[in-house]
Parts: structure tokens; sequence; C-alpha cells
């Protein structure tokens, strides 16, 4: 080979050779870099069974299916005229008890006081004059003027007296005093239970009318008016829109960085060129097998973690299963725990 064709050849090599290297050397700097995570998931979103907490007939149900409701709006009724008799006579009891435990602390009423303290000096003088009868016959015994019968006689009226005198006298006695502590007690305490019946028989009252727990929006009614209602039988489905979410996956490689809190923005097919502000709001501490539903570019039996991406909804526009596309920014910077970048004028929030 020429000479002049080896001078040639060797710079074009080195030129070659410095140009592969640096493909090969500059590319992992730049692939895994991105400045965004896209991520592939599902609205979601919490329901709950509505039924209520009594066994009745239904008497209306308030709502449609799609009706929007705010926290306690009524839903539906049952029949309350059992509830509401049972709770008139609660209170008709609890009245009685407490005047029974008002009459026991208030005792006796003066006039009361003065008919016993009548019927003692009744009493008194009564006695006095049966003791001078018992004398007066007891003396004509002794000198055989009078049967021993009649001295019996007349000190068996004496001595009743006496006890009558004594009762009466024990009465007044009382009268002053009052009722003891113990049967006060005993009054108060069955006021007590009396008005822990009434509470209850109210509860049940209120339980006969089915209010909304949350904003949210009936999904379905399961039973109409006319049927029996029960605990364990729902009447409502109702899908609760705040919070709403993203159910996305994260892979091992991307779990380092995404922190909860992280800003993020969510966009659907449903609405072209709009976003939706968003948060990262749970990261799954333990890792699972991709779900077959969802959209990953790496193989499905790789191990991932579950995360939700909370999202501002004010025009309840994300639904249920609705799919999505959530972009978060690596720079980011986590929001304040219990904070949200919603509006504080968004009616969902």
């Amino acid at each position: 080979m020429p000479k002049r064709v080896r001078i040639l050849i060797v710079p074009l090599v080195l030129i070659l050779g410095g140009a592969v290297a640096w493909f090969f050397w500059d590319k992992p700097a730049t692939t895994p870099t991105t400045r965004h995570l896209t991520l592939y998931g599902n609205i979601d979103l919490r329901q709950v069974n509505l039924a209520f907490n009594d066994a009745a007939r239904i008497e209306h149900i308030l709502v449609q299916v799609g009706d929007k409701v705010a926290p306690g709006e009524v839903i539906a009724t049952l029949d309350a005229r059992r509830y509401a008799a049972a709770l008139a006579a609660a209170i008709a009891q609890r009245a009685a008890n407490q005047a029974q435990l008002d009459k026991l602390i208030n005792g006796s009423r003066p006039e009361d006081i003065e008919r016993l303290r009548a019927l003692v000096a009744a009493d008194q003088a009564d006695l006095t004059n049966l003791e001078s009868t018992y004398r007066r016959i007891a003396n004509l015994a002794t000198q055989k003027m009078a049967a021993a019968q009649e001295r019996d006689t007349a000190r068996a009226a004496r001595d009743a007296a006496s006890a009558r005198l004594k009762a009466d006298e024990a009465s007044l006695k009382l009268a002053i005093i009052g009722a003891r502590v113990e049967d006060i007690n005993q009054a108060r305490a069955a006021v007590d239970a009396a008005s822990a019946q009434v509470q209850t028989a109210q509860i049940n009252l209120d339980d006969t009318t089915l209010k909304s727990p949350s904003v949210g929006i009936v999904r379905n009614r399961i039973i109409e008016p006319g049927d029996m209602a029960s605990p364990a039988q729902p009447v409502i489905t109702l899908a609760l829109t705040d919070p709403i979410w993203a159910r996305v996956y994260l892979s091992e490689p991307d779990l380092g960085w995404v922190r909860e809190g992280m800003p993020a923005t969510l966009s659907s097919d449903s609405f072209p060129g709009k976003t939706f502000t968003g948060w990262v709001g749970y990261v799954s501490p333990t890792a699972e097998f991709t779900p077959k539903t969802v959209e990953t570019p790496t193989v499905r039996t790789d191990l991932v973690y579950q995360a939700r991406v909370y999202a501002c909804n004010p025009n309840h526009e994300l639904r249920l299963g609705m799919p999505v596309t959530v972009q978060i920014a690596r720079s980011a910077k986590p929001i304040a725990r219990g904070e949200t970048p919603c509006s504080p004028l968004d009616p969902a929030h």
C-alpha cells in the first residue's frame, strides 16, 4: 500500500472510532433523564352503599340516578309512625319519673305537716282522756266497785291510743325530715334511664331519614318505595366525588425520586388539549405484579408500586374508570402535607 494512502486511512479510522465512542458514551447520559415521567392509569373514587339502620317500609326516595347530592341532603325516608309513637311514650315515662323525683326532693307540703301535727295533738288529747278513764276504773276495781273486765277494757283502750300517738308522731317526724337519700338516688337513676330511652327513641326516629354522608353522585337505586328496608339491604349506591384520583403504577427505577406531594398533571382523550391539576397522594409500600389492565412499556411480569395521583375535578369531568395520562416533573417540589393545588373556590375541595 502506498505511503500516501496509509497516511489518509489512519486519520479516517481515528475519526470513525471517535464518533463511535462518542455515540455510545453519550447515549446513557441522555436516555433515562427525561424531564417528565409519564404514567398511565384509570380514574378511581370511593363508593358507598347507603342503607337504613332499622327495618321498616320505605316511604319516599327523593333522588334519581345521576343526581348530585350534598352532605346532609335527604335521600330517602321510612314510615316513621312506629318510631314517633315510641318516642312519645319514652318522653311521657321520663316526665313521670321526673315528677316522682321532684316529689321526693321537695318533701312534704306544709299542709301535710300541719295535718299530721293536728292528728298528733288529737291523739295526745285522746290518750290523756283514756289514761284518766283507766285510772278511775282501776281505783274502782280495787275497791270492788267495778268489774275487772271494765278495768282491762279501759287499759286496752289507753294502750291503743298510746300506740296511735307514737305512730302519728313518727309520721310527722318523717314528713319534716323528708325522703331518704337512697330513695332520691333511686328516683334520679330512674330519670336517667328514662332519658336514655328518650335518646334511643330519638335516634331510631332520626334513622328513618337517610342522608348523604358527603358530596357525591347517585349511581344506582337498589330498592324502591314500598319495599322493606333493613340494615343489610342497601338502598342507594353513592359515588363520592371528593376525593378523586388516578390509579397508576410506578416501576422500580422511578420509585426513588417520586415522593408524596409532588404536583402532577392529568389528561384524558375525552377532553383533548385540556389538563387537570393533581398531586401524588399515595405510594404503596409494597410491590405487586403489573395488573394486566395497565398499559406500561415494561414487561408485564415486572414488579411495580401502586400510586394515587389525586386530581382537582371542579366540573366533575373525570369519571370512574376513565383512562388518563399522568405527567410528573422530575424537578417538582412536593407541596406541604394537608395542602392541595386546587383552587379554594373549587366546590369539590
